[in-house]
């Protein structure tokens, strides 16, 4: 299979591209997840000028959910 992007940065740009209408707006933001989505949520966030935050919680949640713990509502 080809890839298409030869590293995160890169395929974060191609995504800021075509997003671009997101640019600057005072309603937007940019959420990235950790382990692989913050370099890319960095470069999308930097190129559209709109600020990054983290989903750590949420993977937290979900990663106990998908190892059997109990998860609160």
């Amino acid at each position: 299979m080809r890839r298409r992007w030869k590293d995160r940065q890169q395929a974060g740009r191609w995504l800021a591209r075509r997003l671009g209408a997101y640019a600057g707006r005072g309603d937007a933001i940019v959420l990235a997840l950790p382990r692989g989505g913050v370099p890319l949520g960095y470069v999308i966030a930097q190129a559209l000028a709109l600020p990054l935050d983290l989903l750590s919680r949420i993977c937290g949640l979900l990663e106990r959910a998908w190892n059997g713990a109990a998860v609160p509502e």
